[in-house]
């Protein structure tokens, strides 16, 4: 008889000071990491997928073992989930990328947790809890290569929650190649930058049946010719998709004929200020201030959507900032832009000169709500004013008319899709008026 196995990826909380539930009753981003998870289920298990964020999940339910895959920002969900279970004697373990940064927290909240990349391990903790053997800590080595890895079960999901317009998240590489001082993806599972075989990837692409696609990739230009190689592969498929890369690779002429040719929609960069002294600070001297109006007309006049994201708190920024910033998202009519607060991550070369220094605030709240607090002492103006100077860029970049001024008219795919964002985040900047504002559709 196949033992039962409930995989949950949890929702979040609202705020801090309000613990319901964020739900929707759907969502256009199609998870990678539960029909992932699926794919790496043994024979002999009968596995259930729960998205928490359009699922409830049925806590009345008896199954033989509960894993949970969690970011920091679902920790304490996850965490409230597991102790659901674990009261009525169902064993829970824990994986994902708070797990790799917290393992000693997450340890005290379920009964193992797995560390690293689930396809060295995932199998194990299954047969251990099967046998009454389960450890406390399973330790994944890095994967040597990312060569074969399964085709995710989406048939595991119930997929009418995902919308008339699904698109699928995929991946086709792990990591990033940058040294920026504030980011810890580079650390995630043991850092360095691989790459999937482009012909895996294609495979994967045609397993969804989609023709929407977005690549979770930290940094999906990470190697340009596996980039060029998998854009050349897409063309045929007659896809709409999107990714996150850094900005030079925009000013690369036939890279981005190229990505035109194959379908890309729209694209995210962390350009993160307009200010080079910030930038030469964060270890990002490849953004160049003086090339952004040239980077914004070569996505122009092919008709790709773009969005930008900034960060502030860094110690050369003055009050001026927020103004400046603005001022120049209004002139070059940017589309889409997100507004963060600069956060120590744990592990990264920030967390430690800001731990050095004194300066961390709130330690116990970083990365459970993303734009709610300051976590850094800033140099020119309190932690109070950086909150408040974030929160009121969101609403006025937000404003209807702003978005009119900046925006044209939605006659296009890629201009329906900035709208649509926009009209978005309009409501989640009133919705947190006084708070703060999240974009988690992506988690």
């Amino acid at each position: 008889m196949s033992k039962k196995l409930l995989i949950i990826q949890p929702s979040h909380y609202h705020s801090k000071a309000n613990k319901t539930v964020f739900k929707t009753r759907s969502r256009a981003l199609v998870p990678l990491a539960l029909p992932y998870l699926g794919a790496l289920v043994p024979n002999g298990w009968d596995a259930t997928l729960v998205d928490e964020q359009v699922q409830d999940i049925d806590f009345d339910s008896t199954p033989d073992i509960v894993a949970i895959t969690t970011w920091t920002v679902h920790s304490l969900r996850a965490y409230d989930i597991a102790k659901q279970f674990r009261d009525r004697g169902i064993p829970v373990i824990m994986g994902g990328p708070h797990v790799w940064f917290h393992p000693d927290e997450a340890a005290q909240h379920c009964d193992a947790v797995g560390i690293g990349e689930g396809e060295a391990i995932f199998a194990q903790m299954l047969e251990d809890a099967e046998n009454g053997r389960l450890q406390k800590m399973y330790r994944a080595p890095q994967m040597p290569t990312l060569a074969g890895l399964p085709l995710p079960r989406w048939d595991m999901l119930n997929l009418k929650k995902y919308g008339p317009f699904k698109t699928f998240a995929m991946m086709s590489s792990r990591g990033c190649p940058m040294q920026c001082e504030f980011c810890s993806e580079r650390l995630y599972l043991g850092g360095g930058f691989r790459v999937r075989p482009v012909q895996d990837v294609i495979a994967e692409i045609k397993h969804t049946g989609s023709k929407n696609i977005f690549f979770g990739d930290s940094d999906f230009g990470g190697k340009r010719a596996h980039a060029m190689e998998l854009m050349e592969a897409m063309i045929p498929l007659k896809l709409r998709w999107s990714a996150l890369w850094t900005s030079f690779l925009c000013y690369d002429d036939e890279y981005m004929d190229l990505a035109e040719r194959s379908g890309l929609l729209h694209v995210n960069m962390g350009i993160e200020s307009i200010d080079p002294a910030t930038l030469k600070g964060m270890n990002k001297k490849f953004n160049k201030v003086d090339k952004y109006s040239l980077m914004i007309e070569n996505l122009r006049r092919r008709g790709i959507s773009f969005s930008l994201n900034f960060i502030f708190g860094w110690d050369t920024e003055t009050p001026q900032v927020f103004e400046s910033t603005l001022e120049f998202l209004f002139r070059e009519k940017v589309p889409v832009a997100y507004f963060n607060i600069l956060c120590p991550e744990k592990g990264t070369m920030f967390y430690e000169r800001m731990r050095k220094e004194d300066r961390i605030l709130r330690l116990e709240d970083i990365g459970r709500f993303p734009g709610e607090f300051c976590h850094i002492k800033p140099k020119n103006f309190s932690a109070e004013e950086m909150e408040q100077k974030v929160q009121q860029m969101y609403l006025d970049f937000y404003s209807w008319k702003s978005m009119f001024k900046r925006l044209p008219m939605p006659v296009t795919q890629s201009n329906i899709a900035s709208w649509v964002v926009n009209v978005s985040q309009r409501k989640l900047a009133q919705r947190s008026e006084g708070g703060n504002v999240n974009n988690f559709d992506s988690y």
